[in-house]
């Protein structure tokens, strides 16, 4: 068994937590004061910003179950990110309140005066109505946050004990809980961003959503693996090998997110139907239509030019470059679905939108460092570590 306590988080670690804490507090603080002066767009620029960040902790999820699955040296060696990304849902879920209380801001379906004046909107009210939205909301977070204690809690014992069983038992876990998660992220997408525009559907949009949180794991997952591999005790374990693997899977998101989004684009063009074609006419006019070119080039073309290099990919900081870049791309994505829904008169950009972002952000990423920090950086007694570190 290999000795947990020379795999420990860096002093570090602790000063970059604090300064997130700092970071996060700032943003909210400065969101708050924002909402006094317009609830509405504060509620509204707030729900890009959590789909962001539950974005990351719902793909680092996936992402988890997939290492478990497949049982790749890639994952061991970020396995403990992964973790701590799933982990913080519980916090996530509380940071949804302020959505459930701003829900007649958001969804036109929860005001009851536009409900009233709307015959196809009052057709909804089965499914599009609050005590059964928040009742699926608190469905889904309870059903991934158990499934993500019953997969890292084996994880921590396998630390502790060195049993060979739990390695199979997580992948027991993990097959089925990848196809749930699927599942409830298809779900949630229609609850949290499609039934912003209740009359519009979309039977891809849910796999589009499902792509993008892949894109966001592997965005935050490289930063990280970067700043740990330059510290020790993770200087003797993550080697050009393991991020060229993560730049292939990044690659391979970003490639699945385009291929998604672009098939739901072709689809609802040539159908031409009025309660489709209306979502994706708003979104490239004027102001909108400027930003979807730029995540056309910013999201897929550019990155997949770059990743296409096996020197980038083996270089750390520079696939690092084009993970960042790929999270703040996430951000405008989010932001080119959900904005229009509130801006019909053309592209707007608020202040509160950035507060929000960096607010909940720090907050999040605080969390992780949190839960990073309370144990070994790596699995230390899986049947497969001495075969993924670097020189066995």
């Amino acid at each position: 068994m290999i000795d947990a306590s020379s795999w420990r988080a860096p002093a570090e670690l602790g000063r970059l937590e604090r300064r997130f804490w700092i970071i996060g507090g700032a943003g909210i603080v400065l969101s708050l004061l924002g909402a006094l002066l317009d609830q509405a767009q504060a509620v509204q620029s707030y729900l890009v910003a959590w789909l962001l960040w539950t974005g990351v902790a719902f793909g680092s999820f996936a992402v988890m179950t997939l290492h478990h699955l497949s049982r790749g040296g890639w994952g061991l060696m970020v396995r403990r990110v992964l973790e701590s990304a799933a982990k913080t849902l519980p916090l996530l879920a509380i940071l949804f309140i302020p959505v459930l209380l701003g829900l007649p801001h958001i969804y036109r379906w929860a005001d009851p005066e536009a409900v009233a004046a709307s015959a196809k909107l009052q057709e909804k009210t089965h499914y599009l109505n609050v005590p059964f939205f928040t009742a699926r909301f608190v469905a889904y977070f309870v059903v991934l946050g158990g499934l993500t204690w019953l997969i890292c809690s084996r994880s921590l014992r396998q630390d502790r004990t060195g049993e060979p069983r739990l390695a199979r038992r997580m992948q027991n876990f993990a097959g089925p809980g990848l196809g749930i998660y699927v599942v409830i992220s298809t779900l949630a997408a229609v609850d949290w961003i499609m039934s912003l525009d209740p009359l519009w559907y979309s039977t891809l949009f849910g796999i589009y959503f499902v792509g993008g949180h892949g894109v966001a794991a592997f965005a935050f997952v490289i930063p990280v693996a970067l700043w740990l591999s330059r510290r020790e005790p993770m200087s003797r374990a993550l080697t050009q090998r393991h991020f060229h693997d993560y730049g292939k899977l990044l690659f391979a998101f970003v490639m699945l997110w385009a291929y998604f989004a672009v098939s739901q684009l072709l689809i609802i063009w040539s159908g031409n139907l009025a309660e489709e074609i209306t979502w994706y006419v708003e979104r490239i006019q004027g102001g909108w239509k400027i930003v979807g070119i730029v995540i056309a080039v910013l999201h897929f073309f550019l990155p997949f030019l770059l990743l296409l290099s096996r020197d980038l990919k083996r270089n750390a900081g520079r696939l690092a470059i084009v993970a960042t870049l790929l999270l703040v791309m996430r951000w405008v994505d989010l932001y080119w679905q959900v904005g229009p829904a509130f801006h019909h008169d053309g592209f707007a950009l608020h202040w509160l939108d950035l507060t929000t972002v960096v607010g909940l952000g720090g907050l999040w990423l605080a969390t992780v460092f949190n839960l990073l920090g309370r144990h070994a950086l790596i699995p230390v007694n899986d049947p497969n570590l001495e075969e993924a570190l670097p020189g066995e």
